[in-house]
């Protein structure tokens, strides 16, 4: 039995070990399919969205799912953290950790209570290792310890980082392209006279942004699951307005910048097929046309509206139907993997964008009572 657990406290110490490498360390994709952190967060995150529909909608659900991704990481590094106690709580009760009272061996629980206490460096002393072997474990796992807290002091400041600059430029797109963020909106707010030039900047530091999204979240897939701060933005619908503007341009938009189209659709493509593989989301095709030949026609009428003119025909219309395929089937996967909404290709009449509307003007009976407390506490007062 001793030779057992000495097998399977190093297996699972060696197993937390890598999967701890690989989910913090280790800067690319994990391509092996069987993964365990993979496998956590599938495993995790269903069923937590299944919840999430079963007791809340619309605003109250993104709320709730927008807990999902710091929680899920609290748990996961717990789990990283028990599954090394018990490794070496068992490798402890292999060779002997030693007596708690004179003449009596220590059990398994005495072992994991050294365990615990020895990684997180408590070092309370009335459990001891008397074995020389056991004193090298603890001396490990006690440095083991102490590389664990600096991991993750590391680890989380750099996926807030992350998280961070993703979101500026989500929220910098609010006054480019709407809310929800739409293709026919972000052209139709670019077709002023030097709004084409400005359209073409605007691709360009997106074709930056989609490389920093690849990266970033190739390196930290847990970052997918953290939403932004408003309901009708997300990474996701960014990318795909993205691609649908590009996808326009693309198929023939006078005077527009083709050639940074081309980059930009090429790096955000890339982004989104990647990301599906390593969340094993196959792409499919969307039950319903997002951009049927009637919405066609009056995307074309809005853009002639503010002086953008889509090259029309049969040649044009197919080869913006080879352009959408080649990402919407792995945009509509992850969109249902991660119960995000698909942005539309003509945005909802008399939709004001997030920086025009305002709590305070939503809720005129709430924005009088707050004033009055403003002013009461101004004056010295209390107000009930």
């Amino acid at each position: 039995m001793a030779i057992v657990a000495a097998v399977v406290g190093t297996v699972l110490i060696a197993v937390v070990l890598w999967e701890a490498f690989e989910t913090i360390v280790l800067p690319r994709r994990v391509t092996r399919r069987i993964s365990l952190t993979r496998l956590f967060y599938r495993c995790t995150w269903r069923p937590w969205l299944a919840l999430g529909r079963a007791v809340a909608s619309g605003r109250r659900l993104e709320t709730l799912l927008s807990f999902f991704g710091p929680l899920s990481l609290l748990l996961l590094l717990s789990l990283w953290a028990v599954g090394l106690i018990v490794g070496y709580a068992l490798l402890y009760w292999s060779c002997g950790t030693g007596p708690k009272i004179p003449g009596v061996d220590a059990g398994f629980f005495d072992g994991l209570y050294l365990s615990g206490t020895t990684l997180f460096t408590l070092g309370l002393g009335d459990v001891v290792p008397h074995t020389s072997i056991a004193r090298g474990l603890a001396v490990l796992e006690a440095g083991m310890g102490l590389a664990f807290l600096a991991l993750v002091i590391g680890y989380l400041p750099a996926l807030n980082q992350s998280f961070a600059r993703r979101e500026v430029s989500i929220s910098l797109l609010d006054a480019r392209a709407g809310s929800p963020p739409s293709a026919a909106e972000m052209l139709r707010r670019h077709g002023s006279e030097h709004g084409l030039a400005a359209l073409q900047q605007l691709l360009r530091d997106w074709e930056l942004w989609s490389s920093e999204l690849l990266e970033s979240h190739l390196s930290y897939p847990v970052l997918a699951y953290f939403r932004s701060q408003h309901d009708n933005q997300s990474w996701l619908a960014a990318l795909t307005a993205i691609l649908d503007t590009c996808a326009l341009v693309m198929v023939g938009l006078e005077g527009a910048c083709e050639r940074q189209a081309e980059l930009t659709f090429a790096m955000a493509r890339h982004a989104v097929a990647d990301l599906s593989l390593v969340f094993l989301t196959a792409p499919r095709e969307p039950r319903h046309n997002r951009l049927p030949p009637n919405a066609l026609a009056e995307l074309r009428v809005l853009l002639e509206a503010t002086g953008l003119r889509l090259r029309e025909g049969e040649e044009a219309d197919e080869k913006l139907r080879t352009l959408r395929h080649m990402y919407e089937p792995y945009i509509f996967s992850l969109a249902r993997y991660l119960n995000i909404a698909v942005p539309p290709w003509i945005p909802a009449a008399g939709r004001k964008d997030n920086w025009q509307a305002s709590a305070w003007e939503r809720s005129p009976g709430k924005t009088r009572g707050k004033a009055q407390n403003v002013a009461a506490e101004e004056e010295g007062g209390e107000h009930f």
